[in-house]
């Protein structure tokens, strides 16, 4: 064994031997200093841990320190019946304490024990036993909590190791304070039993056996048992002091000096109103001369206070300022400036109580409705928009842009409301006129007084904050495939792992690689085509992709398999489809003109022809818009994607199905034939 394990041995039984073997007065003296010192010793460390783990020995020295001082009590206790001496230390508590007054000295102590015993001790109980309950309860929370962090990434195994044996270190801590606690509270009355036992003892043994007389026998037994009382009440008053300081600082983040300094004197001015009130009381008979020393005192703390805490705020600015200007000069700082947001919106600042809420705006609410409109009807998760005002616009101007890009403007008049006609239009109506930014409509904007009589004349009226959420929607929709990439594309297959595993790992990455899956995501976005069903579409990759790699032919075989979701989108409640056809010798023509090569095939056309087209397909489809019926493109399987090239720049936003993609129970009726 080490030095200090066979001191540690020897220590622990010299304290048991004490409690038989009598001991030299001189000896007793030394004890009662070293228990004194001991004492003073945990309670100065209770009182610098910050946390309770720190001073994990507590409840053992606890145990220790209750046992050397019940060793003590014996062993003196034996010398002052036997000798009626226990030394000087005894005997100068005993009479100074008291002031050689036997009464006194025996009220000191009773209040000592009722302090240690009913306050002290009772309440560190209590708070033990309550810690060690909440902390066990708490443990599987806890558990979890360091499970999640470490699935996540956000610690590595060595940590969460840590963290699981510490909170098993608290666990059992606070269930040995909980125990260890009994110990000071038997400590407390077997002190008061002793006493009772050393007064009538040390009375009896006084007179039978040292044949002191009755009064002399009360005065000497009497001080010297006060004594012996007092010198082992303190150190068990120390201990339990710090026992106390030990459970009840569990929500610490300092030592207690820390802790008192920086929380109880955090506020100047309470200090003054406490001077203040100290101040009003030296009015009453107490005198100023008591009470005014005290609230100056007081003042001058709170504005010593005051001034430290204003130096400190202003160093903490200077601080501040020197780490912007340091990362400023940093030549790494430029990294930052790359970042692109991916959706972003900016406004005049004639337009800020759209977006501030404390002056009714509701933006920012309108905003995550948009974001769950879009999830809902393209599967698609819309990036954090940006919203931020911008001096270089006009004031009752917005642009959209679309990383970094802008890609729509317009202004809005937030007193008035935007109104759209039915299709003709009331003299009576007078407004600005304008254009309605999500679809071009012509639109006028009108004001407060005159917008029930536009409702009540058919026009469709809606105020600033619909203009922009509306429009907003139809970008998102509209470029929709831009915004998602690999990463989004990522999460949008994770999030299919979770229930379907075994259909992702088929597909990813022996089969399709995550950028092949995003250019058939995006494809479909591109068509506004929902790919929020996207275990079909996995389903559908996973059958066809071993077969091929181009991402237009395995989006025409998607687009076949979600042919009841097209069919329900362009025909909701099942009613005739009214169809553009396009005719056999135009489908000819365009699979004549279709190259194949090793990067995919492509449709390679005379600009005779691609002008023909364009012509024909215009007349069809404003001959649909007039009708008032969405125009719709209906061509063989074999010609659709390369029809969607030839039509992509000029009429992006007019639909082209094939036959494969409508369900056979769908009623399709030919407005039209596109022919050359």
């Amino acid at each position: 064994m080490k030095g200090k394990d066979l001191f540690i041995i020897i220590g622990i039984i010299g304290i048991v031997l004490m409690m038989i073997i009598p001991i030299p007065v001189f000896l007793i003296d030394i004890f009662l200093i070293l228990n004194i010192s001991l004492a003073l010793m945990i309670l100065l460390v209770a009182m610098n841990t910050k946390e309770a783990l720190e001073f994990s020995i507590f409840p053992t020295i606890l145990l220790i320190s209750t046992l050397f001082r019940l060793a003590l009590s014996i062993s003196t206790t034996r010398s002052i019946l036997q000798h009626a001496d226990a030394g000087k230390v005894i005997a100068t508590f005993g009479s100074w304490v008291g002031g050689g007054e036997v009464a006194i000295g025996f009220i000191v102590f009773l209040i000592l024990v009722v302090v240690q015993f009913i306050v002290i001790t009772k309440g560190s109980e209590r708070v033990a036993e309550v810690a060690a309950r909440f902390t066990l309860d708490a443990m599987p929370g806890k558990q979890m909590s360091i499970d999640a962090d470490l699935n996540s990434g956000l610690i590595n195994e060595q940590q969460a190791r840590e963290r699981r044996s510490k909170i098993e270190r608290e666990s059992d801590f606070y269930g040995a304070m909980d125990g260890a606690s009994k110990f000071v509270k038997g400590d407390a009355i077997a002190t008061i039993i002793i006493l009772m036992i050393n007064l009538v003892g040390g009375f009896v043994v006084g007179m039978a056996m040292h044949g002191l007389p009755f009064q002399e026998s009360l005065q000497t037994f009497s001080l010297l048992t006060i004594g012996d009382g007092l010198v082992a009440q303190i150190p068990a008053l120390l201990i339990s002091t710090a026992a106390g300081l030990i459970v009840t600082r569990s929500a610490s983040e300092g030592n207690l000096s820390d802790d008192v300094t920086g929380q109880l004197l955090k506020y100047p001015k309470m200090l003054y109103i406490a001077a203040g009130t100290i101040a009003v009381l030296g009015l009453t008979p107490i005198g100023p001369i008591r009470t005014w020393p005290y609230a100056i005192i007081l003042a001058v703390g709170a504005w010593y206070m005051q001034k430290m805490q204003a130096q400190k705020l202003e160093q903490e600015e200077l601080l501040v300022e020197e780490q912007e200007i340091e990362e400023v000069r940093n030549p790494e700082s430029v990294i930052s400036l790359l970042q692109i947001d991916p959706i972003e919106f900016e406004f005049g600042y004639g337009l800020i109580p759209l977006a501030d809420t404390q002056q009714g705006g509701d933006l920012l609410d309108r905003i995550i409705m948009i974001r769950r409109q879009c999830a809902l009807e393209l599967g698609l998760v819309v990036p954090v928009i940006r919203i931020r005002d911008n001096i270089q616009l006009k004031p009752n101007e917005y642009v959209i842009k679309i990383k970094g890009n802008t890609v729509a403007r317009s202004d809005l008049l937030l007193n008035h409301y935007l109104a759209m006609s039915p299709g003709f239009d009331d003299d009576s109506i007078t407004g600005i006129e304008t254009t309605e930014p999500a679809f071009g409509l012509p639109a006028i904007w009108i004001d407060e007084s005159m917008k029930e009589r536009a409702e009540l004349s058919g026009y469709t009226v809606v105020d600033p904050p619909s203009v922009v959420a509306t429009h907003l929607t139809e970008i998102i929709k509209r470029h929709a495939h831009e915004l998602i990439g690999r990463q989004e594309t990522k999460q949008l297959i994770e999030n299919v792992k979770e229930n379907h595993p075994a259909l992702v790992d088929e597909l990813i990455p022996s089969i399709l690689t995550v950028g092949d899956v995003q250019k058939v995501l995006a494809k479909l976005l591109k068509e506004k085509i929902s790919i929020r069903d996207l275990v079909t579409i996995f389903e559908t990759l996973a059958d066809h992709g071993p077969y091929s790699k181009d991402p237009d032919i395995l989006t025409e075989y998607v687009r076949q398999s979600l042919s009841r979701q097209i069919t329900q989108q362009y025909s909701p409640s099942g009613d005739t489809l009214r169809v553009i056809t396009v005719g056999p010798q135009l489908e000819k023509k365009i699979s004549e003109s279709v190259q194949q090569t090793e990067q995919g095939s492509y449709i390679a056309l005379d600009p005779v022809s691609t002008q023909q087209i364009y012509q024909r397909m215009n007349e069809q489809v404003n001959r649909q818009i007039q009708s008032g019926t969405q125009p719709v493109v209906l061509a063989s399987p074999t010609i659709r994607m390369y029809l969607r090239q030839i039509l992509e720049r000029t009429m992006n936003e007019v639909p082209i199905l094939s036959y494969s993609e409508l369900e056979p129970n769908i009623e399709v009726q030919s407005v039209g034939v596109v022919n050359l």
